[in-house]
């Protein structure tokens, strides 16, 4: 795949630089501030940008507001936003398209470089990918008009898990149950939501960011 990585951290940025090469990528560009993000993004359109959240000049969320100015700019550009920290305004910003193609992990969460790669390669192909404290601290925000009341307490775990990027075999064993209940569970979680047929990524998508922005 084609990336541009944004990390103002040089010897972090020089490492994944170094780790994408290695895994056979193709660092378009490595910039260190949000601004020389959104250029890399508009001038070379990459299958997915890699993004920390605190960069120059104040360290608190230019990299996030600069992913979300770079998706608006490109739209579905897929962000991957590794981060020490959740920022949930920007969160819910880059998740407000309903477009999907956006990961949000935790640095001390990707403790294994198989795991890393895997989320990168979901965010690329469309996924919602997020790290489940992320989840946990948007679902904080939720209003009072859930649109989710009528999922069973099942179904919001099947559902939480699919937003932690879960395919159905990995929730089954999560939950300790059969591929077939989960598929069951999904099925029940789309028609609840009114999520007519349509690809089953795309609904996936759909059914995770109601989840998160409902």
């Amino acid at each position: 795949m084609r990336v541009v990585v944004a990390d103002d951290a040089v010897l972090l940025r020089e490492g994944l630089v170094r780790l994408l090469t290695e895994s056979g990528h193709e660092v378009l560009a490595a910039v260190g501030d949000g601004p020389s993000l959104v250029e890399a993004v508009v001038a070379h359109r990459p299958d997915v940008a890699i993004v920390d959240v605190r960069m120059p000049p104040s360290h608190t969320d230019e990299g996030l507001r600069a992913a979300v100015e770079a998706r608006a700019r490109v739209p579905k550009t897929p962000i991957l936003v590794l981060s020490q920290y959740v920022e949930v305004s920007y969160a819910d910003d880059l998740l407000a398209d309903r477009a999907g193609a956006v990961g949000y992990l935790l640095k001390d969460r990707v403790s294994e470089v198989a795991e890393f790669l895997d989320a990168m390669e979901r965010v690329a192909g469309g996924a919602t990918v997020l790290d489940p404290e992320v989840v946990g601290q948007l679902l904080v925000r939720r209003r009072r008009d859930d649109p989710l009341r009528s999922l069973t307490p099942r179904e919001r775990e099947v559902l939480g898990l699919m937003a932690e990027g879960r395919s159905n075999t990995a929730i089954a064993r999560k939950l300790v149950v059969t591929d077939g209940a989960v598929e069951k569970h999904v099925k029940n979680i789309f028609t609840k939501l009114d999520l007519p047929p349509d690809d089953e990524q795309h609904r996936r998508v759909l059914a995770v960011l109601t989840y998160l922005q409902g």
